[in-house]
This record gives structure tokens, C-alpha cells and sequence, in this order.
């Protein structure tokens, strides 16, 4: 077999991709990197070996992406505020669909928090470089709500820190959870509980009022599609 080209006679390029991406998580996951192999990865998602690096380049850029497609996916709520934004909805929505990609995605959120608790070795460019210069630019944003009155002055930095940080729990730490609660995974209603309780505590620490409903939020983890690239 040889490796595929993306023409009408074949899936589209697209769809080959997120395949690998998916089978490639759950390899990574599952074995971390120096435990996986393109081999294991090709077996789980059904091609050559070669179409592996055909489509991904290498090990590591492949690796790498689904690395930088998981924070994408967090901070995109983030992506377009500006100083006219309601810190309450922003701050809200970051929250609930931090927790909603959480559940998701478990096998790419795992795979995040044990590339940087290995301090980091593929990420290091990037976190010191393309992901400092976004919290930088979000962080700016967030003192002009403060000097605007609309939240208090707090470290915006830290503010983004805790809100990765505490959602990310029900996810690294899902077995503590479900055990404490007694029960074999989250429901729809821990989640909804969970992401009231995150919302209430943050946004009154920082000085703002929770938001009314917002039905664009994402509730369940079906509604994470739309936050997804």
C-alpha cells in the first residue's frame, strides 16, 4: 500500500487528518510519546504507516499539533474580546467551555498536563513564544476592564492560570472525582454544577456579577462542536 493522495476517488485531506488526530491522541495518551509509535497510530486509525507521514510530516510534528490544537481549542473563547466585552459573559463562557472540552476531549487535556508535568520538552518554543505573547495580549485586555470599573484590579495572569487550572482538575484528576461522588463518570448535571459553582466563586473574587443565562454557552459536551477546529 502506498501512501494516499486527497483526490475525489479519496476521503478529503480533512478527513484523513482528524482521523490520524484521533487515533494519534488516544496512542499518545495512552502510551505517552516515547511509548508510542506512527505504527500504533496507523493500526488504530486503519492506514499505511506511510500515509502517517505523508499527512503529518513526523512523529513529533504530529505530536506537536495535537498539542497546540488542544490549547487552541481552550483559549478560543478568549480570541476575540475586547475592551467593550462584558468580563461577566467572557469570564463566564471561558469557564463552562473550558469544563465542556474537559470532558470532550479528556485523552488531549491528559496528554497537555503530562507533556508540561515533563517539563515541557516539545512545547518550550511555544509556550515562552507564541502562547506568552497571547496571554500578554488577553492580559492587557482584561486591565482595561479593571480601569473601566467593570472588575477589580486583579493579576490577569493569575486569573487565567486558575481558570485552566480548576476546570482541568475534573479531567487530570476524573478517577478522585467520580470516587468522592461515588459514581463512574460526571453527569450532565455535575458538569452544570460544577461550571455554577467555578463561575460564582471567580467572577465574585474579581468583583463582577454573574451573567443572566446565556444560551450561547456551551452546556453539554455535544455543544463543544462549535468550539472546535
Amino acid at each position: 500500500m502506498t501512501a494516499v493522495s486527497a483526490t475525489h476517488e479519496s476521503p478529503s485531506r480533512e478527513r484523513i487528518e482528524t482521523s490520524i488526530l484521533v487515533a494519534a491522541e488516544e496512542v499518545f495518551s495512552q502510551h505517552g510519546y516515547r511509548g508510542a509509535s506512527l505504527q500504533m497510530i496507523a493500526d488504530r486509525v486503519g492506514l499505511p504507516k506511510a500515509n502517517i507521514l505523508y499527512y503529518m510530516g513526523s512523529k513529533q510534528a504530529l505530536y506537536v499539533r495535537l498539542l497546540n490544537r488542544m490549547m487552541r481549542r481552550w483559549n478560543e473563547v478568549l480570541e476575540d474580546i475586547t475592551p467593550d466585552s462584558d468580563p461577566a459573559t467572557v469570564l463566564s463562557d471561558f469557564i463552562r467551555t473550558k469544563m465542556v472540552l474537559g470532558q470532550r476531549y479528556p485523552e488531549g487535556s491528559k496528554l497537555f498536563a503530562a507533556e508540561i508535568l515533563a517539563g515541557a520538552p516539545f512545547l518550550s518554543d511555544y509556550l515562552g513564544g507564541e502562547l506568552r505573547d497571547w496571554v500578554s495580549s488577553r492580559a492587557a485586555i482584561i486591565r482595561q476592564w479593571s480601569a473601566q470599573g467593570k472588575m477589580d484590579a486583579v493579576d490577569p495572569r493569575w486569573l487565567i492560570f486558575l481558570i485552566w487550572s480548576a476546570t482541568q482538575h475534573y479531567t487530570e484528576y476524573s478517577a478522585q472525582v467520580s470516587g468522592i461522588l461515588g459514581r463512574d463518570a460526571l453527569t450532565e448535571d455535575d458538569l452544570e454544577s460544577i461550571s455554577s459553582f467555578l463561575e460564582h466563586v471567580i467572577l465574585k473574587g474579581c468583583g463582577v456579577t454573574s451573567p443572566a443565562p446565556n444560551n450561547s454557552a456551551p452546556k453539554s459536551s455535544a455543544d463543544a462542536h462549535s468550539v472546535e477546529k
